[in-house]
């Protein structure tokens, strides 16, 4: 669905294995593959060689999604929408999965990729696509958009949804570096 991009070459850091990131992170991939319907994560088995550093992110992320004060279906679209702008297929491919789970379809995911001005969003939906395309290209929203978002969602969820985009704009620039491809299906 993405335009071809860098993470079509051999990844720069492989996943590792049970020597390199130990029982636990081998254990958490594969339930976290199993749930997923994928191989272990490689996001996971690669991150996991620096576990400090692994267990903090992935505690922080699991805040994000799928802990967050947004309903899950509207955190896929955010975090699909990013993968799209970022053109990243590892993260992009992960939540489609995920997003259908959510009720995200094929229908749905072109709309992703076509952006807030498709047609079919409710207001909700295309305000925080709009969130999501403003923090990607300015690193910042303008007062409108910020006046439309605290008139729909409470202070601590606006907080919220600054840093999930943020966050997945990190991931996906951290996976693209490392050229992960997409985890194969079960």
């Amino acid at each position: 669905m993405l335009p071809s991009s860098p993470t079509d070459r051999r990844p720069r850091v492989a996943p590792g294995g049970w020597r390199e990131v130990g029982p636990v992170v081998t254990g958490f991939a594969r339930i976290a593959g199993r749930v997923a319907g994928t191989e272990p994560p490689a996001l996971f088995l690669t991150l996991g060689r620096n576990r400090r550093l692994f267990w903090g992110w992935l505690h922080f992320a699991g805040r994000l999604m799928p802990g967050g004060r947004l309903p899950r279906r509207e955190t896929e679209l955010v975090i699909l929408r990013v993968a799209t702008l970022t053109g990243c297929d590892y993260e992009f491919t992960h939540h489609a999965r995920l997003g259908a789970r959510a009720g995200i379809g094929p229908v749905e995911l072109e709309r992703v990729v076509a952006g807030p001005e498709a047609e079919g969003w409710t207001g909700r939906e295309r305000l925080l696509l709009t969130v999501t395309d403003e923090l990607h290209h300015d690193r910042d929203l303008c007062d409108a958009t910020w006046t439309r978002l605290r008139a729909e969602l409470d202070e601590r969820t606006c907080l919220e949804v600054l840093l999930l985009v943020g966050h997945y704009e990190m991931l996906a620039t951290t996976l693209t570096a490392l050229r992960l491809p997409p985890d194969r299906e079960r």
